[in-house]
């Protein structure tokens, strides 16, 4: 086999490399300069999303495993919490950089299957206007840092394939390791991406030894977590049954997989490259030794779509696909028709759709009266979060038995912003049965009365002697979001230990 790439080939000592063209040492860097120019400006102007908050309140109980996660994200909030008092712009320091990263990354891959600066150069604006890319950056999320592993896992492999330096496969391994303990999806790349090897090649990366190395490595990282889960019932997959309900409720369900995913890509520029670099990969004779990484994101595809998935979990392919792309773009393999949407002038109107949709580009007074079409995609739940707590304060101030009353939210954004807010402003330690704040602290046995915030308490009618309304949250900023208006509820007279009444409460839905 003999790799087709620019510069010269060389074959020594069973060894194959191929020379690759210089790094795109001014465009590659000027685009990631200004995505992530671009991202730090609108860092910090709204506040917190409910699951960043949910991370900070993770990380305030650290443990080896989640219900609904492994541990590097509560962590990696924890650490920036430290940095910054109260800043959701220094929380999404790490958001910022991976995005950043991701664009080199990209490029990089790129070069390595023989692209010179103009494909890297696509390649790298490419990933810059990604609406999944550019939205990620945005917040401190696992569907932000598993993309960035990615890339960087599929670059180690690539470049692998063509200098076949092993070691690049031990790190291979450590990279894998973090992505299974962000979130454990890399696991189907893996399993695809071997089967696929072994059919097409390259067929001697199975036999590395370095490989498996790195695999006993990805495998001691991710222990604690596995031991972590089984000791406690394996809640990720009761957390992936739920998931999987929710994406069939969905407006449009499993059939809306494929083309919201395409969609993320970025329009019009991402979604026909992520599909043109598919194509590609799949039938190019120049990147045949690659091929393997074409039917890994139809593998990858497949197996999240009949997992009934969210459709972002297979956004780790992007970086490869659009690299791919961009190589045989600028290898002149591109339809004439079309070609002219790899130029910068397209980049400009890509950038132009991306930027309003997923970033905070409004002032935040003009968010009440603008029309939800024309709202960044989360905007809404970014507001409001230090204002409903203190809704919560003040039902919790007319208690009868403030010392025995707890605090429990239906759903777990709203716990993790109390847990943020509520201490400064006289609040108790909030619990909530909902996804994984169900494994975090529950409420202490003296809590027998609780103040209950959620719009249905019809679960706590059968422990509690009593439950009567008292207050309603209220964000103060006239917008409509899911925490506006929810209901405040007074329990009182619990007739049975928390042992017993807990697991009865939990809930998996969002």
């Amino acid at each position: 086999m003999v790799i087709e790439a620019e510069g010269l080939r060389e074959r020594s000592g069973g060894r194959q490399r191929a020379e690759v063209a210089p790094f795109a040492r001014t465009p590659v860097p000027a685009i990631a300069g200004a995505m992530g120019a671009v991202l730090a400006a609108t860092a910090g102007r709204y506040g917190y999303f409910g699951d960043e908050l949910y991370f900070l309140a993770a990380g305030r109980h650290l443990d080896w495993g989640y219900a609904d996660q492994p541990p590097l994200l509560p962590l990696l909030a924890r650490l920036m919490d430290a940095f910054g008092a109260d800043s959701p712009f220094v929380l999404r320091i790490p958001a910022m950089l991976a995005m950043v990263a991701g664009v080199v990354l990209t490029a990089l891959i790129a070069r390595e299957l023989g692209g010179g600066r103009k494909a890297q150069t696509i390649a790298a604006a490419t990933f810059a206007v990604s609406i999944q890319m550019l939205g990620g950056g945005h917040y401190l999320a696992t569907s932000t840092i598993d993309p960035f592993l990615w890339a960087l896992l599929i670059w180690l492999l690539v470049r692998w394939v063509r200098t076949r330096e092993d070691r690049l496969l031990i790190w291979g391994g450590v990279v894998t390791g973090f992505a299974l303990n962000t979130k454990f999806l890399i696991g189907a790349f893996w399993v695809v991406a071997l089967a696929a090897a072994v059919v097409c090649g390259p067929r001697d990366l199975v036999r590395r030894p370095a490989l498996w190395l790195g695999a006993l490595i990805a495998a001691a990282m991710i222990a604690p977590t596995v031991v972590w889960q089984a000791a406690n019932g394996w809640p990720q997959l009761t957390m992936g049954t739920a998931i999987s309900q929710e994406v069939s409720a969905g407006w449009g369900g499993r059939a809306t997989f494929v083309p919201t995913l395409v969609m993320s890509a970025g329009v019009p520029v991402g979604l026909i490259l992520v599909c043109y670099g598919l194509l590609r990969l799949l039938r190019s004779e120049r990147l045949r030794p690659y091929r393997f990484l074409g039917w890994t994101a139809l593998g990858v595809l497949a197996l999240f779509l009949l997992a009934n998935g969210r459709y972002y979990y297979a956004a780790g392919m992007f970086a490869p696909l659009f690299a791919a792309a961009a190589v045989e773009i600028e290898a002149g393999q591109a339809s004439k028709y079309w070609r002219w949407i790899a130029t910068w002038p397209v980049y400009l109107v890509a950038a132009v759709i991306a930027i309003p949709q997923t970033l905070p580009i409004l002032p935040r007074a003009e968010l009440a009266t603008t029309p939800e079409w024309a709202r960044p995609i989360f905007a809404v739940e970014e507001i409001g979060w230090r204002e409903i707590t203190e809704s919560v304060a003040q039902a919790y101030k007319t208690v009868p038995d403030p010392p025995r009353t707890g605090v429990v939210t239906a759903k777990y954004w709203q716990a993790s912003a109390i847990d943020h807010y509520g201490p400064e402003l006289g609040l108790p330690s909030p619990s909530s049965p909902n996804r994984g704040y169900a494994t975090l602290p529950r409420p202490p046995e003296s809590a027998r009365d609780i103040l209950f915030v959620g719009n249905d308490p019809s679960g706590l009618v059968p422990y509690f002697t009593q439950v009567r309304e008292v207050g309603a949250l209220d964000n103060r900023a006239g917008i409509t979001n899911v925490s506006q208006g929810m209901k405040i509820w007074l329990a009182t007279g619990r007739n049975g230990t928390w042992d017993t009444v807990w697991p009865k409460l939990t809930d998996w839905g969002f």
